[in-house]
Formats: structure tokens, C-alpha cells, sequence
């Protein structure tokens, strides 16, 4: 009996030294957009994994709506190692290392299915990899989707129908140097003042994906919507350096794999979302209209020349043969 149970005990030793060991951990993980943005879902289902394939001892809170701040002060508080995890365009990252540059190209990408194509690849996975040096780890590239054009004056079908209409965008030179070729003025501005400015026609027209045309109600203030896909919106899933190196090798391939896991259900969900808010927009009374994307990638081609020192000819020929 006594040996017996010395080799049951041995037995018990034995599985719990195979098992893993999960040191215990809770992360937070921040986002700019609103939490019925896939942006949240993505993070949400993310954090169901981890938990899931590690019994439990990792979880992770996320949180929406700039409550840990904006994309730029995210970026900056995982570097320190204070935020653990974020959801972030590309735009700001462009101003830590310049590779995610050319992604804010005009018409860079003619769907979705290229885009995935050529972020899951070789390309895409070095742009995260040149994340590395400063204290950032890129896992998967969620999306934002295509951007499209609102605004309270006119269909915009061809390039010249936005001449002299006053845009608000993103402080982002690409952005802003594509809208200047099209005739526009554009008018960088904060997200959170958006909204009043086109209320009070300080502004006539904004651009963004459907889910956030949709979600903050800009058809209230503006009555038509332009289809033109003139940007690309790839939206990184990052995580501070410093939280990824107190993982253990086991934990790092869990977080790795629920990433591409999370990754497909993410893109699913902003899918969903645009063919839905089409109706919907249409259905509290914006004007729908489809654009001449051939004449609109046309008129804004010349960027591509502009910028194409600072980006790197040959970056932008690899992500449009690899397009192709």
C-alpha cells in the first residue's frame, strides 16, 4: 500500500511538472473607436481565446473609446509598458517607422482580398516586424476597411466634383497631398471636434469607413456618401515589448496563433458591418453613390511620385506587384 501510493504520488508530480505553468496576468488593452466597432469585437474575441487556451490565468479587458487614450498616446504607453495591448492605424505608426508609410497610398489596394493578401505576407509581416525596435510587437493586421467621402454638398462621381469642398482628415501628409490633387482642401482636425464642425458647416466633408460614418451618426449632418475606396485602412493588433517578454515561448505561440484566429473573425465582422450600413445610411436618408474609380486613382497618382523618396520606390513596386 505504502508503495503504492509513493508511486501515485510520483504519478501526480510528474503530470503537474508537464502541465503548464501560467503565471497569472491581466491586461488591458485600449482602442480609439466605439465598442460596436469590429475594432472591440476583434479585441473581445482575442481576449476569449487567450483565456480559453490558457486555462484561464490570462485575461484582458478592452477598453473603447480612447478611455486609455489617443492612437499616438497608446503607441507611446506601450512602449513604456503601460498599456499592455492596443488596436491602431497605421497613420501614426508611419511616424515611428516609415515602412507603414506606403499603406496610406491611394488606391494602393483594389479590395479587401488583396489587401489581406498582401498584409498577411511577406510584406505585411516585416511591417510589423520593424516594430521590434521600438518596443512594440505587431501580431495580425486587423482593418478599418475602405474609406468613403460624406459630405453636405453634392454626389462625388468624378475627381473634379470635389473641387473647393473643405475635407476634414487625418493629420496625414499622404491624405492630405491626395485630396489637394483632387481640388479639395483638406483640413486636419481632431476626431472628437468632427462631428460639431460639420453640424455648424465650418467643414463641408469628412472621410472615413462605414462603421465609423455609421456609428457616430455623420448622417445627420451630411447627406451624401461617396463610395470611392481611395484609402485602404489596415489596423495593427500591437503589444508593449516588455509585457511580450514576461510570456514564457508557450505563452508567445498562444498569442500569436489567437491573433490570426481573432484575426479572420475581426474581418468577418467588418464585412457584415459595411454591407450593412449601406442600407442603413440609406435608410436615415444619405445618398448612396458609386464613383469613376478608374479617373479618381488617376487624378491622385501623382503622390505616388511625390512620396515616393521618402517611402521607397522599391517598397511601393513590391506591394503592387504582390497586389497583382
Amino acid at each position: 500500500m505504502r508503495k503504492a501510493k509513493i508511486v501515485l504520488a510520483v504519478f501526480v508530480l510528474m503530470l503537474a511538472m508537464a502541465a503548464p505553468s501560467w503565471a497569472a496576468m491581466s491586461l488591458k488593452a485600449g482602442h480609439t473607436l466605439t465598442p460596436e466597432h469590429p475594432y472591440h469585437l476583434g479585441l473581445v474575441k482575442f481576449g476569449e481565446i487567450i483565456k480559453e487556451k490558457t486555462g484561464g490565468e490570462i485575461t484582458l479587458d478592452a477598453f473603447h473609446s480612447s478611455q486609455l487614450g489617443s492612437e499616438r498616446e497608446l503607441i507611446e504607453a506601450m512602449q513604456m509598458g503601460t498599456v499592455d495591448m492596443a488596436v491602431i492605424s497605421t497613420a501614426p505608426l508611419a511616424g515611428f517607422t516609415k515602412s507603414f508609410l506606403v499603406y496610406d497610398l491611394p488606391f494602393i489596394f483594389p479590395d479587401s482580398a488583396t489587401a489581406h493578401k498582401v498584409l498577411d505576407g511577406e510584406i505585411g509581416q516585416k511591417s510589423l516586424a520593424d516594430l521590434d525596435k521600438i518596443g512594440i510587437i505587431g501580431l495580425a493586421f486587423y482593418e478599418n476597411g475602405f474609406r468613403q467621402v460624406t459630405n453636405s454638398k453634392r454626389a462625388l462621381v468624378k475627381p473634379e466634383d470635389a473641387k473647393g469642398l473643405k475635407i476634414r482628415t487625418m493629420e496625414n501628409k499622404i491624405h492630405m497631398a491626395s485630396f489637394r490633387a483632387v481640388g479639395a482642401n483638406p483640413v486636419p482636425m481632431a476626431f472628437g471636434e468632427l462631428f460639431t464642425a460639420l453640424q455648424q458647416r465650418t467643414i463641408d466633408a469628412q472621410e472615413n469607413p462605414l462603421p465609423i460614418i455609421f456609428n457616430n451618426k455623420f448622417y445627420e449632418v451630411q447627406e451624401f456618401c461617396s463610395m470611392t475606396n481611395h484609402f485602404y485602412s489596415p489596423a495593427p493588433l500591437l503589444m508593449s515589448k516588455a509585457v511580450w517578454n514576461k510570456l514564457t515561448p508557450e505563452q508567445q505561440t498562444i498569442f500569436k496563433e489567437a491573433a490570426v484566429e481573432a484575426r479572420a473573425y475581426q474581418r468577418e465582422e467588418l464585412a457584415k458591418q459595411d454591407a450593412a450600413f449601406v442600407k442603413q445610411l440609406e435608410e436615415n436618408g444619405m445618398k448612396i453613390n458609386q464613383v469613376d474609380h478608374a479617373a479618381w486613382l488617376k487624378a491622385m497618382e501623382p503622390v505616388y511620385k511625390q512620396f515616393e523618396k521618402e517611402i521607397g520606390a522599391d517598397l511601393i513596386k513590391a506591394v503592387q506587384d504582390s497586389a497583382n
